[in-house]
């Protein structure tokens, strides 16, 4: 379509000279209007022509993009590798390159390159260091790993499958730049061999050939479209010895062209400009692929609708652009400050594995904060994303070097708990449970305080020092809970004694002190049978309940009954617990008190009778008699030698 542009261009030009030879006689003022009018008649097509080539370059751009499968949105995510230790780098491009196909993974392979190199280029000259203080000398030096010859070998298939898929399409352009070329020649014989009878079904033939034919070679697309569209026309021109096919032709690429057309004007009001645009290549493509030629006498001015539109929709993206610009320098300037902030970040002060995640956190902060301020293109965030990364490559350098000082401090703590793992199963078989309990226990404690050990090992010394713990203290409970033949009589006693106080039915205070006293005499229980206590005191708690006693007798024979028993049985722990209960008994009934008397001050105005009054002094006087109950409970519980 450029040579109907050209073409106007020579038009234009010729009619200028016709109006200056015409005006050459002349005043010099009306010379001047007509080469003012020919400047600004030349720059209108000449922007126009402009439009026109810059949206059938991005066409012929596109059309071998395809066939490369190149396009951006077929590119896959590229992870940040920088963290990744040599070993799962190398996993990682083995299955970069099993599970995707070639063409879609060159940032990835490339970032893992990137991070491979910088790795084992530390790891290298580390490797150097040593061996040099160790005495050798420089240049024979060798270093050898099993990862490097796994990466070099990957990286060699990955080469080996890029150039063949490379080569594979680069093949099947010039095959369809061979079916082209035949395409041409054919149109040249039917031209040359006009039989009118089938060169038109003929023509159609070839038509539909070349629009099934794929892409070619940009350097070549223009040339052969030229070439096929000259012969194209050249066939029109003779295919007027029959007028009906040739005008029928016409009228149905005129239907086509002016559909576009309207398509077009339809993309100038969109508001997403590059999606217009994009869709007006694919118009582009349609006007000179598949639609064929129109009559001659609205060739131009079709044309020139098309054009017009297409430098519309040109224009507005290019003002698009523009103002773009000014955003871009605003999103430039808000990631640099974000740069800013990741380089001032100060990491000195973090001693703990809790400190670097913290930092790392606030890192991460930091990255989403610089993503999402907005994108930019490649040729404006390069700089800016080479400053981003040596910010953040300063951060994990000095976390690198953390976690490599703790990883050396975790081999200390494996070695250390190892060791507490053989104390353990040495003590797992011991009946000198004295010693062996208090050496357990000690153990236990020792393990706690050792920090943590690499994450391979964590499970398997945890489980095996659990283990060990457990089987002992299985074993001290299951001599502690067993049953002598003495410890039997005992328990047969007791629960003789309780069914005995269930048949009896009258009972006085003083049989139900001696059935108490009776009870502790018979002997401790075994632990596992403690829950006879309780059913005892039950009995006990029933039985004084039948009595004529007051409420404050009974509550302190149940209070001394229920203590005794754990003083018999040695519970010093519930003991501990029983006072802590009657301590915070007596807070609690000495804050209501002063509740309730802060409340009488409410009642200054009211007289003695008052109801409320007398409610509230009741309440008063039954806490005073709570309290004096459960001090003399504390008092008895304090007098207890244990």
């Amino acid at each position: 379509m450029l040579d109907n542009n050209e073409g106007n261009v020579e038009k234009t030009v010729e009619k200028i000279e016709e109006v200056v030879n015409e005006t050459t006689d002349s005043k010099e003022v009306k010379t001047e209007v007509v080469l003012e009018t020919t400047e600004v008649t030349l720059e209108i097509v000449t922007e126009s022509a402009k439009a026109i080539e810059e949206v059938e370059d991005s066409v012929v751009k596109n059309e071998e993009d395809t066939a490369k499968k190149e396009v951006k949105e077929e590119k896959t995510t590229v992870l940040d590798y920088t963290t990744l230790p040599l070993e799962e780098l190398v996993n990682e491009l083995q299955k970069t390159l099993s599970n995707n196909p070639v063409n879609k993974i060159k940032d990835q392979v490339e970032a893992i390159k990137s991070a491979f190199n910088t790795k084992f280029g530390a790891l290298l000259a580390e490797k150097k260091k040593v061996f040099l203080e160790e005495g050798g000398n420089a240049i024979d030096f060798q270093f050898t790993s099993p990862l490097k010859g796994a990466y070099n070998t990957l990286l060699s298939d990955y080469k080996k499958q890029r150039d063949a898929h490379y080569n594979a399409i680069e093949k099947q352009m010039n095959d369809n730049l061979d079916k082209r070329t035949q395409v041409i020649e054919d149109l040249k014989n039917l031209i040359e061999d006009a039989d009118a009878n089938t060169m038109y079904k003929e023509f159609r033939v070839l038509q539909d050939a070349w629009r099934s034919i794929g892409p070619v070679s940009k350097t070549r697309y223009n040339d052969t479209w030229k070439t096929y569209h000259h012969h194209v026309e050249r066939f029109y021109d003779l295919l007027h010895l029959s007028n009906d096919f040739r005008d029928l032709d016409f009228k149905n690429n005129l239907e086509e062209k002016l559909k576009i057309i309207v398509k077009a004007e339809a993309l100038a009001e969109y508001t997403d400009v590059n999606d217009a645009f994009k869709e007006l290549q694919d118009l582009h493509k349609i006007w000179k692929e598949d639609i064929g030629p129109v009559a001659k006498e609205v060739r131009e001015d079709v044309w020139q609708k098309f054009s017009a539109v297409t430098k519309k929709i040109h224009d507005k993206r290019h003002e698009h652009f523009r103002d773009m610009k000014s955003k871009y320098q605003e999103i430039i300037n808000k990631k640099f400050l974000v740069i800013e902030r990741l380089e001032a970040y100060d990491t000195s002060k973090n001693k703990t594995h809790k400190d670097w995640q913290n930092s790392i956190n606030d890192i991460e902060k930091l990255r989403q904060e610089y993503f999402n301020v907005g994108k930019l293109p490649y040729a404006k965030s390069e700089e800016v994303w080479q400053k981003f990364k040596t910010a953040t490559k300063k951060f994990n350098s000095s976390k690198n070097l953390f976690y490599k000082d703790e990883k050396n401090e975790q081999q200390e703590n494996l070695k250390k708990k190892q060791a507490l793992i053989e104390v353990a199963e040495s003590l797992k078989e011991s009946e000198d449970w004295n010693v062996a309990t208090e050496a357990m226990k000690k153990v236990q404690s020792d393990w706690k305080k050792i920090g943590h050990v690499p994450r391979k090992f964590s499970d398997d010394i945890w489980n095996k020092f659990k283990a060990a713990c457990n089987s002992y203290f299985d074993r001290y409970h299951d001599q502690k809970n067993a049953v002598s033949k003495e410890q039997q009589a005992t328990v047969d006693a007791k629960k003789s004694f309780i069914e005995s106080l269930k048949e009896e039915k009258e009972h006085t205070k003083e049989s139900v002190l001696e059935a108490i006293k009776t009870w502790q005499e018979l002997g401790q229980l075994p632990r596992n049978v403690r829950h006879l206590e309780g059913k005892f005191n039950k009995q006990i708690d029933r039985l004084l309940e039948t009595l004529s006693l007051g409420k404050n007798e009974i509550s302190m024979l149940k209070f001394t009954n229920v203590v005794d028993g754990l003083v018999a049985n040695e519970d010093f722990r519930k003991l501990d617990s029983e006072q802590l209960f009657v301590r915070k008994k007596i807070d609690e009934v000495v804050k209501e008190m002063q509740q309730l008397e802060n409340n009488l001050g409410f009642f200054s105005n009211a007289t003695d009778d008052n109801p409320l009054v007398l409610n509230v002094k009741k309440r008063v006087l039954e806490f005073k008699e709570d309290l004096k109950i459960w001090k003399e409970k504390l008092s008895y519980i304090k007098k207890l030698d244990y």
